[in-house]
């Protein structure tokens, strides 16, 4: 018998991931649990089942969740007439027929799929039953991390459906993992990079991280022990010697990862032979600087440096990337963070994208057909000319009304906005860095809030109860 590809029970549990949300609603730590421990029987098992058994087993799986939970992947429109390659999206499009589309798409949504509704008490008493204002109000800074002063901070990212477990990177070329309870602590501290680390990403499960960096490579590393446990030059890849700034697992198979660098050019590499397959590659004209996956794994949006958005039809098999649509978001400023949402509440319920653009502008814009169309929405003044500022989505796909999004600044502060409020959309803004705040990042119930800063500063912040 032949030994199974490892991406099926990858697959089962990022399907598993995917609805873990409606899964005992009011036990978030049976859910963690829940996770770790099909991870854990997923990964001893998947070498004693036949391939095609386990294939058939996700198959029904799927179909099983489906009927219970409805479909929570990205919803698949038809693909509109818009065509071109370099279409302008500074300014809404009003036009009658994307209306009509929208109007319809929103119509079409059965009783069967996961819409919020207001009958939803469990989602709505995680979200707190406040107001956006007072659920973005926050206590007071609950620890601040300042081991790596001196080296500007690049990224922070809680890990996946984890309260207190938290990474961040520098320019040091260092990776610090922290625990934030019962004692705010740094576990372990992950070491090897020989210049600035610039983006890394966690795996679905946690147990690894990917990394890259100015110095041209890529590292995966365990991230219970710290050890590196692969090492990837770019040359390795068919890549040119040069800085590689975004990095990202896919999120349905992640023995993938789609590496973007300053050549612009976008590579797949599997993680587990550290090589790249013929067609899992793309070209830009300039810079990558940010990359993101929509849920289902099948787009993948690009931003330039240009200020150009390309985005990718993903081929899950094979890792093969196909050209969609490229868009001009704004002519001549990098788009510094590209970030993707099936939905963010019932007032928001098409498919979205967020990104920083650094023209002193969040935008927001919304998915328009299944290779990744983008129609602008609308957008927010944050202060942002010179850095590469990030921002998310609030994680929790809120029941109450309006819909959150939070933005580092280069006014020092923590930005949050209600998309859907039209008057004075900026709810609050936490004050406590003293150099511009680069990225943030929400733990998955929106307890706990972490912030960095060119300083290499990193707050976090305890939300009120």
């Amino acid at each position: 018998m032949t030994s199974p590809s490892p991406n099926v029970w990858q697959q089962v549990i990022a399907l598993d991931a995917r609805y873990n949300a409606y899964r005992t609603p009011n036990n978030s730590q049976f859910r963690t649990q829940y996770i770790r421990r099909r991870s854990q029987l997923l990964r001893e098992n998947a070498k004693k089942t036949d391939p095609s058994i386990r294939k058939q087993y996700l198959r029904i799986r799927s179909q099983l969740l489906a009927q219970r939970y409805g479909p929570v992947s990205e919803v698949s429109i038809r693909s509109t007439s818009i065509r071109g390659s370099a279409l302008h999206l500074d300014k809404t499009d009003s036009s009658s027929d994307t209306k009509n589309e929208f109007l319809s798409r929103r119509s079409s949504l059965g009783p069967s799929q996961v819409v919020p509704t207001y009958q939803a008490e469990a989602s709505r008493a995680m979200a707190g039953g406040k107001s956006v204002s007072e659920n973005y109000a926050f206590a007071g800074m609950h620890h601040i991390f300042d081991d790596n002063i001196g080296f500007a901070a690049t990224s922070v990212k809680f890990a996946n459906d984890e309260r207190s477990l938290l990474a961040y990177s520098s320019m040091s070329g260092v990776i610090s993992i922290c625990e934030l309870q019962p004692e705010p602590v740094v576990k372990v501290t992950l070491r090897g990079h020989l210049d600035g680390v610039t983006d890394f990403s966690w795996s679905l499960s946690n147990d690894l991280i990917v990394s890259v960096s100015l110095d041209s490579t890529l590292k995966l590393w365990e991230t219970t022990s710290g050890k590196c446990l692969r090492h990837i030059p770019s040359s390795l890849v068919g890549m040119e010697n040069c800085a590689i700034h975004c990095c990202l697992f896919q999120p349905v198979n992640n023995n993938m990862v789609v590496l973007g660098n300053n050549s612009g050019q976008i590579t797949v590499i599997n993680i587990s032979t550290g090589k790249s397959r013929k067609g899992a590659s793309g070209k830009l004209s300039s810079a990558v600087l940010s990359m993101a996956f929509d849920s289902s794994g099948k787009i993948l949006w690009v931003g330039s440096e240009k200020g150009t958005v390309t985005s990718f039809t993903f081929d899950l098999a094979t890792g093969q990337l196909r050209k969609g649509h490229q868009m001009v978001i704004s002519a001549g400023n990098p788009l510094t963070c590209i970030q993707a949402r099936s939905w963010m509440s019932r007032e928001a319920r098409d498919p979205s994208v967020l990104v920083n653009v650094t023209a002193n502008m969040l935008c927001l814009y919304r998915v328009i057909d299944d290779r990744g169309m983008l129609q602008h929405k609308r957008s927010f003044p944050i202060k942002h000319s010179k850095h590469l500022v990030r921002s998310m989505f609030c994680p929790l796909m809120s029941f109450r009304q309006g819909a959150c999004v939070v933005s580092g600044s280069e006014d020092m502060c923590v930005c949050f906005f209600d998309i859907e409020r039209n008057h004075k959309p900026c709810v609050n803004k936490l004050q406590g860095h003293s150099s511009p705040v680069i990225d943030v990042s929400f733990n998955y119930d929106e307890s706990m809030l972490a912030s960095c800063d060119t300083e290499g500063m990193v707050i976090v912040w305890k939300r009120e109860q």
